[in-house]
């Protein structure tokens, strides 16, 4: 029997499976609930290690944990490298087919498969980062309260211990005086949650030599090195830095027609979490002694947004070494002779 070629449109609560032959012609459609039950049985008409195609849609995980332990060769697609085009018709059938197509052709952008192990680590680094983004979000509200009631901050973080006193002191009106009391409780059931959380990635990874060893980037802390771990994984899908920095959207776009070529701006087409924690682990310190004299010459020339991401790239490099051999060896402190 020939291989066939699976391709699934998947949703949230039911999914269109279309199945092709080896010369394209289409063998069948099936809709099927999200149900491992459904999908076990419509896969089993696929025959032997069949070629599926799944997109890297809202709750992709479990799917493809259970189409490879049925024995699918199993490919993730990237939803924003496919070209539907100006089709007049757009729908499920439609896509699940394209996918299993493309697929068959070797033409399908693919999308990387993280182990489990990976995406667990990647489950509390981004909550973490959630939560974060929670936290400021209440801050804000506080400041904005301030604000109404003409209040002045003595310090620019109003959360440190001075800043504290200053909450706890000021005079404000009923109602503005509960927002800013409910604020503070919440901001401080987030902290909670954020040392746990940080604990317990630290925890996990404490042993890993990857995240032992790009802290010695100037700038890249804890939290850093496990955003880094997390979001790039296995480090060794990656053939050379310089693919590792487009990955995660730091290089320009680059766009070629006959004798025309224009490069542009920055990708962005990676993980925005990683691409975050590479320009805030450089804007302070600049990468360090190391990096810092390249940061300052291209600052002069074209300008600090520029600065950050080259030198952003360049730590980028660095980590990829970390992370594949467990140090960097430009780094490293150099050995005292023997006297």
């Amino acid at each position: 029997m020939d291989r066939q070629y699976v391709g699934i449109d998947f949703h949230r609560r039911r999914s269109v499976i279309v199945r092709l032959d080896a010369a394209g012609e289409r063998l069948a459609v099936t809709r099927v609930a999200n149900d491992p039950f459904e999908v076990t049985d419509a896969l089993r008409e696929a025959g032997p290690s069949p070629a599926v195609v799944i997109e890297a849609t809202y709750g992709w995980y479990w799917a493809v944990d259970l189409l490879q332990e049925l024995g699918a060769t199993v490919h993730l697609a990237n939803p924003k490298a496919l070209n539907w085009g100006d089709r007049r018709v757009k729908n499920d059938v439609v896509d699940a087919h394209d996918l299993a197509d493309m697929l068959r052709m070797g033409r399908l952008a693919e999308a990387w498969i993280a182990p489990p192990a990976i995406r667990e680590l990647r489950e509390l680094v981004r909550y973490r980062a959630k939560l974060v983004q929670l936290r400021s979000g209440l801050k804000a509200q506080v400041h904005a309260v301030m604000a109404k009631e003409g209040v002045l901050p003595d310090t620019l973080d109003m959360f440190c211990q001075s800043g504290q006193r200053q909450l706890d002191q000021m005079e404000l009106g009923r109602n503005y005086a509960i927002r800013v009391q409910s604020l503070r409780g919440l901001i401080g059931a987030y902290d909670r949650e954020i040392v746990m959380l940080e604990r317990d990635i630290h925890q996990h990874l404490r042993a890993d030599r990857g995240y032992q060893a790009v802290q010695a980037i100037n700038g890249v802390g804890r939290t850093i090195a496990a955003i880094l771990v997390a979001e790039i994984g296995d480090v060794n899908r990656f053939p050379t830095p310089a693919h590792l920095c487009s990955w995660v959207g730091l290089t320009p776009k680059h766009r070629e027609s006959d004798t025309k070529t224009r490069r542009g701006k920055i990708s962005k087409q990676g993980s925005r979490l990683l691409r975050w924690a590479l320009i805030e682990g450089i804007s302070r310190y600049h990468g360090g002694e190391v990096l810092k004299h390249s940061y300052q010459q291209i600052a002069k020339r074209r300008g600090t947004n520029k600065a950050r991401i080259a030198v952003a790239r360049k730590v980028l490099t660095l980590a990829y070494y970390g992370l594949r051999d467990g140090e960097i060896r430009c780094l490293a402190k150099p050995v005292e002779a023997a006297a």
